[in-house]
């Protein structure tokens, strides 16, 4: 009995590794085009923000992809669904590495963001049904990880080999990893029918549910505020704290690092109260954002901050499991809308903040962005406990 559970332990590490793979190589595709946008518009002949479309492009196709692909697939089983989603990943990055032209390339980002919500959405659905109720987000999370880890790692790594090279190398180098990834799962994750039941309309239903909205708004302003931040970092380092330009990818390290401690711990959290772990890490990040503004003078407190702004990381997995529990039998659309939440913030912090920016507050007003973004998502989550408490209580005197 127990050599037949280490065994079942060690095939379930074996799948949420290969999970976490194919999340390694979403982020690097996601993040490592950040620092390689001079390169890219070098090659095509356009200005640096023209080509900086192509990462709001790739974020239109993950809002569109997640919830799409969640309903029309419903029927798949779930091995069969991730092979798929990385298959079209891999496609979608291979031939941005070959794309001709800028237009060509902009289509192309789009294709590539389609599985992305997906993809994280049905992974987590799998690591959670593998583990024990009572650690399901610390799976959830580990499955996350993998994209963490590109910031930390892959991104830094694969910026300075395109910058060395060629950034066509950077979309080279992801397909391969999304290869990989399609072996692994094909290798380890055991066959099983789709749910039964499962359907295109009992997916839709998910629509109907408040507290789907509630949870997918928490994640959409409330993790806005990290993006507002994240976005212009390298400027407030050098024009506010200044710090060399040689210190960026020492800072994004830290930023990596703080994202992963966050995840982890957010998700042992979790695990032992999920509601009090989401309105805690938001309560969290308000304060932090809003020291990060106070303190993004001085290069020390700087990384301080951005290593504590990147720890609100932590809500991400909390979230993907809440979306769980609130999307009854609609499961697979719920767990996609978390990323698409996430790509939405990515653009309203991204957005506010440069619009602060623009209006002369400088780079340092970023955190007093985030940090108003940060509790307009506590305040929607404050929201939905009340909603919940408030049905529950009706439920309570009909039961008895």
């Amino acid at each position: 009995m127990a050599i037949a559970g280490t065994r079942r332990g060690e095939r379930a590490h074996l799948i949420e590794l290969s999970l976490a793979a194919g999340g390694f190589g979403i982020g690097v595709g996601e993040f490592a085009i950040m620092g390689l946008l001079p390169n890219i518009a070098r090659g095509f002949d356009v200005t640096v923000p023209y080509a900086g479309h192509a990462i709001s492009f790739y974020a239109l196709g993950v809002v569109v992809g997640a919830p799409v692909i969640a309903v029309l697939a419903a029927r798949l089983p779930r091995k069969t669904l991730l092979i798929g989603l990385m298959a079209v990943f891999a496609l979608g990055n291979l031939l941005s590495a070959l794309a001709p032209t800028y237009g060509s390339f902009v289509l192309l980002r789009f294709l590539s963001g389609l599985p992305h919500g997906a993809y994280f959405g049905v992974a987590s659905l799998v690591a959670a049904s593998m583990a024990d109720p009572s650690k399901r987000t610390q799976a959830v999370g580990r499955v996350m990880l993998g994209l963490t880890v590109a910031i930390l790692v892959g991104t830094p790594l694969v910026t300075w080999t395109g910058q060395l090279f060629t950034w066509r190398l950077m979309f080279a180098a992801v397909a391969a990893i999304a290869l990989l990834t399609m072996l692994m799962i094909w290798r380890f994750l055991p066959h099983a029918p789709a749910e039964h039941g499962a359907s295109p309309l009992r997916e839709l239903r998910a629509f109907a549910r408040l507290q789907v909205w509630l949870t997918v708004a928490t994640g959409a302003v409330g993790f806005g505020g990290l993006f507002a931040v994240f976005s212009y970092i390298a400027p407030t380092m050098t024009q506010v704290a200044g710090m060399p330009e040689s210190a960026v990818p020492f800072v994004m390290a830290i930023f990596g690092g703080g994202m992963i401690v966050g995840m982890t711990f957010g998700a042992w959290l979790a695990d032992r109260n999920l509601m009090k772990t989401v309105a805690g890490f938001l309560i969290f990040s308000v304060l932090a954002l809003a020291l990060f503004s106070v303190t993004a003078g001085n290069a020390w407190l700087l990384c301080l901050f951005v290593f504590l702004v990147a720890c609100g990381d932590a809500i991400a997995p909390a979230l993907q499991t809440r979306l769980m529990d609130v999307a009854a039998e609609a499961q697979t659309l719920a767990a996609a809308l978390n990323h698409s939440a996430f790509n939405i913030a990515n653009a309203l912090g991204a957005w506010l903040g440069g619009l602060a920016i623009t209006w002369g507050y400088g780079y340092a007003s970023t955190g007093w962005v985030g940090s108003a973004l940060a509790f307009g998502g506590l305040l929607i989550f404050l929201l939905s406990m009340a909603v919940e408490r408030r049905v529950a209580g009706r439920v309570r005197p009909q039961e008895a």
